[in-house]
């Protein structure tokens, strides 16, 4: 019995809160374990944080885009169920905390009142589909890239392909060669191009594949030069399939895309991409440009009223904040938003006055700001007054004084040093003693807690990640600096040198040497980056040396900043990339849920969703037979060949046929309601002959 009322008119929608609703309470009673529960909750954006019983709620907005009534919708969901705060992520999501675990699904129904989703923004799934906060306004763009993203995002949505991954995946797409969306860093990057055949014009992607931050950065590969806009979601579909077959599942930091490609090499992935092709569910898929294409709207409104008492600073806000669009007579407006944090009052008045003088859209940034699009020259002063009332005038958009940072030891898990704490003191450093720093565009800084990179460390001008520094008996909070990460564009990158660490309290001394020593040195018009470069790894060592020494009489380094207390390193489980679930009951529990949705896709004639949910069927039911008999599982092209190995070929099991030609099917066959069916059929047939045997076994033991 539903506890609340969903009024969701989606069917769909409807069906996957009553049964997250069903899972809470099966788990709360006992009959779902904890691992079964995570993967499920986590998928649903219902993320564990750092005090014990609340949830961090992740809702995901694709490529961050928000109309006022989505925001005010957000906004009163975090009042009814959450603190009031609600926090931009470097994902383009918003996520509230506090949350209880009971009241998730309510919260859930009444965000998609406004078309506002929770699936897949955490968990081992196609996570936000990223993209430029400049799309579709970008003079520089060869078109909007919006209708692909949102494409992208609608067609992975919930799709089998990809609910099980061995880790996330993430996906990005520039508005133009700048490549702001930085696809050189994600799984799957697209930058925009354009080619002429024949007098015709034909859009297109640049793709790169295989890049990741964490503790091993790596700057992904070209796969395409130019692939055709109407390729690319039958192309991501076939990754994924690889990548979900082939992708380590064992250890957690093996596996994620990154790391196949480095296994297998690029050659032997595009062979294998090659036999997905008949699998596929499309081998074309037409993207309409014009189905969510913006179209700029100038409201003809009579001006307010303004008073600039000080004109030199709405001069210095409006040359660093305030954006040329290509869209003749209309401007853009970014907000810095301080450590990505603001709360619920200012978000309604925000939404009012992006709804009442723009165009009813903002965007949410990677680099946890917002942009406001689609301002009318005359109207500037009036925005300037009215962000200034909120506290959203700050100047220095996306420049050195727009300091990144992830949540740190606030609320999450693996949080090592406080992350916000030292974005803080940096920040006042920078406004008292480099304040000039508010034009520089490229010389970014960027702070994690750990070295996971949620605060995107890696790719920094100066970054810095969380780590604790022993010191005889105590120890200490401190931080890896990272220098020299810079973006070049057309998806070539640098990532930044790790060159010393230090105690968290000695933050604000290491920002002022390094800024101090490259103004003073530094040639004409050269970025911090090239400098960086120039002087060499090295240099910085020695320049930052000093910081590291622990012999000297300051009391305060075991005390982290936000805190009165003598520091203590405390990591909770990580739930970024969620947890592989290896319990029997559990699995077997699960292939009988996907054996039902084969037959449900069937019955919706949706054929390669159906034999999706069967081949996953079949895994699932072979993983518990395997790990029953304390066999590790990796890979699923591994849990293939030992099931052969071990039960198949050694006779303790008999089939028609080997456990791979069984399930192998899959890739012999295109998409039909025949294949669809007799594969289903297949699935049921093993998983009872399983099923039987197992319950045979344990009334004989």
């Amino acid at each position: 019995m539903l506890s609340f009322r969903t009024e969701i008119e989606n069917p769909i929608v409807e069906k996957d809160i009553i049964e997250l609703e069903k899972k809470i309470h099966l788990y709360q009673s006992g009959g779902l374990d904890e691992d079964g529960f995570r993967s499920l909750r986590l998928a649903r954006g219902i993320y564990g944080q750092r005090q014990q019983g609340v949830q961090m709620i992740r809702i995901k907005l694709p490529y961050g885009r928000l109309s006022s009534e989505q925001l005010i919708r957000i906004a009163d969901v975090s009042d009814k169920y959450s603190t009031g705060r609600l926090h931009v992520t470097t994902r383009q999501d918003i996520q509230i905390h506090y949350v209880s675990l009971d009241k998730t699904p309510e919260l859930w129904a009444e965000l998609e009142r406004d078309d506002i989703t929770l699936r897949e923004a955490c968990g081992n799934t196609v996570r936000n589909v990223t993209a430029s906060e400049t799309a579709g306004i970008d003079p520089e763009e060869p078109f909007d890239v919006t209708p692909y993203a949102d494409a992208v995002f609608r067609f992975f949505l919930r799709n089998p392909v990809c609910q099980e991954l061995g880790r996330k995946f993430k996906i990005s797409f520039s508005s133009s060669d700048r490549d702001s969306a930085l696809s050189y860093m994600h799984d799957l990057g697209f930058i925009p191009k354009m080619r002429s055949e024949n007098s015709v014009e034909i859009r297109g992607f640049k793709v790169l594949i295989a890049g990741g931050l964490g503790s091993q950065p790596r700057h992904a590969d070209t796969i395409f030069e130019f692939l055709e806009a109407d390729r690319i979601i039958p192309f991501i579909e076939s990754v994924l399939r690889v990548f979900d077959r082939y992708g380590e599942r064992n250890r957690r930091a093996r596996a994620r895309m990154k790391h196949l490609i480095g296994n297998l090499g690029m050659e032997q992935f595009k062979k294998l991409l090659e036999e997905e092709q008949k699998t596929l569910s499309t081998q074309i898929f037409p993207i309409d440009p014009a189905e969510t294409t913006r179209i700029s709207v100038i409201r003809e409104t009579e001006i307010p009223q303004v008073l600039i008492k000080d004109q030199k600073s709405f001069e210095t806000w409006r040359t660093s904040n305030v954006i040329n669009q290509k869209q003749p007579g209309l401007f853009a407006i970014g907000i810095k938003v301080r450590l990505g944090d603001f709360y619920t009052d200012k978000a309604r008045s925000l939404a009012h006055l992006v709804k009442s003088y723009a165009s009813n859209e903002i965007r949410l940034t990677i680099g946890q700001g917002i942009l406001i699009r689609d301002v009318p020259e005359k109207l500037i002063p009036f925005f300037y007054q009215e962000l200034k009332l909120l506290d959203f005038a700050d100047p220095g958009y996306k420049s050195t004084l727009d300091i990144t940072s992830c949540p740190g030891t606030d609320t999450c898990n693996l949080g090592i040093a406080s992350s916000t704490g030292l974005s803080r003191v940096l920040e006042s450093t920078l406004l008292d003693e480099f304040p000039h720093f508010v034009y520089d565009k490229n010389l970014s800084i960027k702070i994690s807690g750990c070295m996971n990179s949620c605060g995107q460390h890696s790719i920094a001008a100066i970054g810095f990640y969380g780590m604790s520094i022993k010191n005889g008996n105590l120890v200490i909070p401190g931080f890896q600096i990272l220098l020299g990460g810079a973006n070049m564009g057309d998806g070539n990158a640098r990532f930044a040198d790790k060159v010393i660490k230090i105690p968290s309290k000695r933050g604000p001394q290491a920002l002022r040497i390094l800024l101090t020593d490259y103004e003073a040195s530094k040639n004409p018009e050269e970025s911090f980056a090239d400098y960086y470069v120039r002087k060499e790894k090295a240099y910085f060592y020695r320049l930052l040396k000093p910081l590291s020494d622990l012999s000297g009489p300051e009391k305060d380094l075991a005390i982290d900043w936000g805190h009165s207390e003598t520091y203590v390193k405390a990591i909770g489980v990580g739930e970024c990339a969620g947890v592989v679930i290896d319990l029997v009951t559990t699995l077997l529990f699960e292939t009988e849920e996907k054996l039902a949705n084969a037959e449900e896709a069937i019955g919706e004639k949706r054929w390669a969703d159906s034999i999706y949910h069967s081949y996953s069927a079949l895994l699932n039911t072979g993983k518990a037979v395997l790990i029953g008999e304390n066999i590790k599982t990796n890979s699923q092209v591994g849990i293939i060949q030992d099931f052969d190995k071990y039960f198949v070929d050694s006779g303790l099991l008999e089939l028609d046929s080997s456990f791979s030609d069984l399930i192998y099917q899959i890739k012999k066959n295109a998409p039909s309601e025949k294949f669809a069916r007799h594969y289903r059929q297949e699935a049921l047939n093993f998983y009872e002959h399983i099923d039987a045997l197992r319950k045979n076994n344990l009334e004989n033991e």
